[in-house]
């Protein structure tokens, strides 16, 4: 006689899967989807990822402007769940480019043969918790409905394009783009005059190609931002064998520092060091190029008087570039260094030294509206064939606001979230069971190597799933006790750094109404991932279970 386990008792993992249409739901196929559906998959899970592009990729789908790389090394910004992957891929350069990326994560969909899994070109335009069935009903933009126990947001941190608002574009008689939403065709500069809007890290990788093309080139600044040499280059052979030999111990010592790359991080403040050895550390990481300047003193990020040590540097070094005082005094952030993004740029102070590329400041004299013939700012009209929106993203949690998804008894999370955003980890939210946000917000996902934060999130997720299945009790919750800790840590950390003084997109300060607050945890990978999996070893304490 059957055991009512093997029947499919109510509450059993079994009972639970045959009542949805498949195990998990994905939303998302760029880095965190497709390791999220190997690793379910893997689990026996059924899966079903949709994807909105037509292909895998996420940002580096979506992301093809002039210039557009990434600004970890690529040695380290890949995957590390499979040996065998990262010593048959081989990278070409030190900063891998859009279209490099892009064929490494579609050799990645098809050596794992994960593409018969993903929906592309569909996006989720819903998502409810059903409370009587315990499980998620998905709605597509072509109309589909599907029902799983699980769903989980892999829908990137950087993906839901802050688009322009300006009045008039509608009437503009040139093309206009969007750094983040770039056309898949070749687009053509030569002969026109350009006006680039925003200086941010594509911009600052877009302006000096399209300097190099077109006729005249503008660029519109609101904020200077800080941005460093990327001092890319070849990687050779020789190199990249000893990369390979060591990976595993490159991978370790990645994993003890708090960006989760393997560069050092001074273990010294800056108070500590002479001023010698703090200009020598200074310009030995700025010869060396990268991120590495986050971790020129140890509490660059915390203290002020650090910070402005590492600032004054990097302003001195625009003044040298930069033949024209008064566009090196616009080109230079008066904000400390590190609370926005730091940048990675070849030749972009050296661009403002061309005869036709002019810099136009913004902060005091607005963009008043996009004419049909360009755009005027400050009662002035400039004349435009063509204009590029470098105007960013609606971080973090646009990308999820852009799905209806409702948690128990309809709660909207856009709702949940007015304030800001409440987590428990960055990976659930208390009042939707069974949702799980990979790199969501008060995880250090933009904080770090985004790539080992995936691995980690992914990772945890899959075993949580595990032990919610393996208990009989599939219903994963986390509880308000929980959310509440976790938030008033987060909270207290980040009051401790210097993250809240900027207006950046951590704290949402690029997008019109959206709630000021540190969204990105700031206590570091090595600290997060401690938590972590001290939740996961105390039988995922936090969490509330139940059948349905």
């Amino acid at each position: 006689m059957a055991t009512p386990s093997s029947q499919g008792a109510p509450g059993s993992p079994r009972h639970a899967a045959a009542e949805a249409d498949v195990d998990a739901v994905v939303v998302g196929a760029g880095f965190a989807g497709l390791y999220m559906l190997h690793r379910l998959r893997a689990m026996g899970l059924r899966v079903r990822v949709f994807e909105k592009g037509d292909g895998v990729g996420g940002t580096w789908y979506w992301n093809r402007y002039p210039g557009a790389r990434c600004d970890t090394d690529s040695v380290e910004y890949s995957y590390q769940f499979s040996d065998a992957l990262q010593q048959e891929w081989r990278w070409t350069e030190r900063f891998a480019t859009q279209p490099e990326i892009l064929r490494y994560l579609e050799h990645v969909a098809d050596r794992f043969d994960l593409r018969r899994d993903i929906a592309f070109g569909t996006t989720v335009t819903e998502a409810a918790f059903d409370d009587a069935a315990g499980c998620w009903r998905i709605v597509t933009d072509d109309g589909a409905r599907l029902s799983a126990t699980y769903c989980v947001m892999a829908t990137g941190c950087l993906s839901a394009v802050n688009r322009p608002a300006f009045d008039g574009l509608d009437r503009f008689a040139g093309a206009w783009y969007h750094t983040g939403a770039w056309p898949h065709e070749e687009v053509s500069f030569a002969g026109q005059h350009v006006g680039v809007v925003g200086t941010g890290s594509s911009a600052i990788q877009a302006i000096p190609l399209i300097a190099a093309e077109a006729r005249h080139l503008t660029v519109f600044q609101r904020q200077a931002n800080y941005t460093v040499p990327a001092r890319n280059a070849p990687l050779d052979e020789a190199e990249y064998a000893a990369i390979r030999e060591s990976y595993g111990e490159l991978r370790r010592q990645a994993s003890e520092t708090p960006t989760g790359c393997w560069w050092a991080v001074n273990p010294a403040a800056a108070e500590e060091m002479s001023a010698e050895e703090r200009e020598r550390e200074l310009e030995d990481r700025w010869q060396v190029g990268g991120l590495r300047m986050y971790g020129v003193f140890k509490d660059v990020l915390v203290n002020g008087e650090a910070n402005d040590i590492a600032a004054s540097f990097i302003r001195d070094k625009i003044r040298a570039q930069v033949r024209d005082p008064e566009v090196a005094a616009l080109l230079s952030p008066r904000s400390y260094v590190g609370c926005k993004r730091i940048c990675l740029d070849t030749d972009y102070y050296a661009t403002f030294n061309r005869p036709n590329v002019t810099l136009v400041d913004i902060s005091e004299a607005p963009i008043e509206e996009i004419t049909p013939t360009g755009l005027r700012s400050g009662g002035r009209d400039y004349a435009l064939d063509a204009i590029v929106f470098a105007t960013g993203y609606d971080a973090m949690t646009g990308p999820l606001f852009r799905i209806d998804i409702r948690g128990r008894g309809g709660r909207p999370l856009q709702a949940t979230w007015a304030d800001g955003p409440r987590t428990y980890l960055g990976l659930a939210v208390e009042g939707f069971p069974n949702l799980f946000t990979i790199t969501g917000p008060t995880s250090p996902s933009v904080l770090t190597n985004m790539v080992p934060a995936i691995e980690q999130h992914v990772e945890w997720i899959a075993g949580c799933i595990a032990h919610a299945r393996g208990t009989g009790r599939p219903c994963i919750e986390a509880s308000r006790a929980a959310e509440d800790s976790w938030m008033a840590h987060h909270e207290e950390v980040a009051g401790g750094t210097l993250f809240p003084s900027c207006n950046s997109w951590y704290v949402g300060a690029n997008v019109d109404g959206k709630p000021r607050r540190v969204m990105p945890y700031t206590g570091g990978f090595p600290d997060y991932v401690e938590t972590c999996d001290a939740v996961a070893a105390n039988g995922y304490e936090g969490f509330t279970l139940s059948a349905a």
